[in-house]
Parts: structure tokens; C-alpha cells; sequence
């Protein structure tokens, strides 16, 4: 008889959670939660910067949450560490999120100069192709080209959207995109061709850094191996013995070796990470 009973005692509270659920996405609450968020998503999926209070909020639902966990896994002390970490966890999404945007762009610079070249092919003109390519293109790169397509439709200056363009999608690709559509204009030429031959280099700059960074990658997994050890080493080491890293501390000898030790290990890391940048970036 237990079992029957503590089986639909589970079936109520998995329904009754589901209820409270619903009836918290049709508050006030949720709807705040999404208006602090909307800022991390339009990040990912517009590329935009948030404002300042934006990043304000951002940061206070961060530590808010953070802090919460914290308290529940390890106490006050990690609820205070955690919450102090919120802001500068959140605005690391934002980065994060933002330059995946443009990595995205980037990746779609050649599908977009072989529409373009298509359309122009076609008879559109530059105007005209720009609406035309933002229709077929998904992704960031689409949302960009729709983007230019609306203001074009709204009588911007062509130059202008299209300096506007490359400077959003910040990125050597599309720069030479927008110099080529632009030189043509002022000098004239075989543009469809350009942005073809242009496409075609892009990719094959793309193959390069693949093969770069799989050449790397092995070197760049083994100086992080490196790097962790001693941390490793001291956690193993406080485990055996508990108390280790305390006397370390206490004694100022092995205290200022520590201390020299940890300044070694970041200069280490930032070395790494510069050497490394070029071609990972």
C-alpha cells in the first residue's frame, strides 16, 4: 500500500510544481526576469551592446542568483564570493555572447559576397541586391543584411549603410567586401567577379587558421596541463594533510614563495595566451 500511495504523492507534486510554474510565468516576476535578460540575448542575436543600466541589472540578477546558489552548496562565505563575482560573470556572458555574433559573421562573409555577386549578376543593383541577399541569408549575417536593407529602403545613403555594415561586423572579410562594392562605384569593374575571387580567398584564409589551430592545439593543451599542476598538487597536498596550505600561509617564508610562485604561474598564463592569440582569435 506504501508504494501505491508514495507513487501518486510524487505524480501531485511533479503536477503541483507544473502548476506553480504556470502561474509564475503568468506574473509580473517573469516577465521582469525576461525584460533583465533581454539585454544577454540581443547580445547573442543583434550583436548589440547594453547600455549602462542595463549592465547594472544584468550584474544585480547575477549576484542575486549566484549568491543564492552559493549560500545553498557552501554557506555565507561562498553565497558572498559568488555574489560579489556576479557582475563580472555576467558582463563575460555579454562579451562572450557578442563575439560569437561577429565569429558568426565572419563565417557567413562568403556565402554573402557569392549572393551578392549572384545578384548582381542578376541585374539587381547594390541596393537592390542587399535586400534581395538579406532574405536568403540566415543568422547574424542575415539580420545585418536586413538591418542595411530596411534603412536603404528608407532613403539612407548607400555608402552609409554600407560603412555602417562593415563597421558593425568589424571584420577584415567584411571590410574588403565593402571596399570592393565601393571602388566599384567610383571606378567601375566587374563586381560580381571581385566578389567571387573575394569569397574564394576568404575561405581559403579560413582553411589556414583551421589547420593553424589543429596544428596548436596539442602544444596549447599541454602548457594549460602544465599551468594547472601546481593548483593540483596543492589541492592532492591539502587532502593528504590537511591544514598544509594554512602553515604555507602562516610561515612568511614559504608564504612570499607561494606568493612568487602564483606571480610566475600568471605571468605563464599571459604568455600563453598572447602566443597564442593570433591564432585562436
Amino acid at each position: 500500500m506504501a508504494v501505491p500511495l508514495a507513487f501518486l504523492a510524487a505524480v501531485a507534486a511533479v503536477v503541483g510544481v507544473w502548476e506553480l510554474l504556470a502561474a509564475v510565468e503568468r506574473t509580473r516576476v517573469a516577465a521582469t526576469v525576461r525584460h533583465v535578460l533581454a539585454p544577454l540575448v540581443r547580445a547573442g542575436t543583434e550583436g548589440a551592446s547594453p547600455t549602462s543600466q542595463e549592465r547594472r541589472r544584468l550584474g544585480v540578477l547575477a549576484a542575486v542568483a549566484l549568491a543564492a546558489a552559493g549560500g545553498l552548496l557552501g554557506g555565507v562565505t561562498l553565497a558572498v564570493l559568488a555574489g560579489v563575482a556576479g557582475p563580472t560573470i555576467a558582463t563575460a556572458l555579454v562579451t562572450a555572447r557578442r563575439r560569437r555574433f561577429r565569429a558568426a559573421l565572419t563565417q557567413a562573409a562568403p556565402a554573402v559576397a557569392r549572393a551578392l555577386a549572384d545578384a548582381l549578376g542578376a541585374g539587381h543593383s547594390v541596393r537592390g541586391a542587399l535586400g534581395v541577399v538579406a532574405t536568403g541569408i540566415p543568422g547574424p549575417a542575415g539580420h545585418e543584411l536586413a538591418r542595411a536593407a530596411r534603412a536603404l529602403a528608407l532613403g539612407a545613403p548607400t555608402v552609409e549603410v554600407l560603412e555602417r555594415l562593415r563597421g558593425r561586423a568589424n571584420a577584415p572579410a567584411w571590410d574588403a567586401i565593402v571596399a570592393g562594392v565601393l571602388l566599384q562605384r567610383e571606378a567601375g569593374g566587374d563586381l560580381p567577379t571581385l566578389l567571387r575571387d573575394l569569397a574564394a580567398a576568404v575561405e581559403t584564409a579560413a582553411r589556414q587558421d583551421r589547420d593553424a589551430i589543429a596544428a596548436t592545439a596539442q602544444a596549447r593543451f599541454t602548457a594549460r596541463i602544465v599551468l594547472v599542476l601546481p593548483l593540483g598538487a596543492a589541492l592532492l597536498g591539502e587532502l593528504g594533510r590537511p591544514g598544509l596550505l594554512a602553515g604555507l600561509v602562516a610561515n612568511p617564508v614559504s608564504a612570499s614563495m607561494t606568493a612568487f610562485a602564483l606571480l610566475l604561474q600568471l605571468v605563464a598564463l599571459v604568455s600563453v595566451a598572447r602566443l597564442t592569440r593570433n591564432v585562436t582569435r
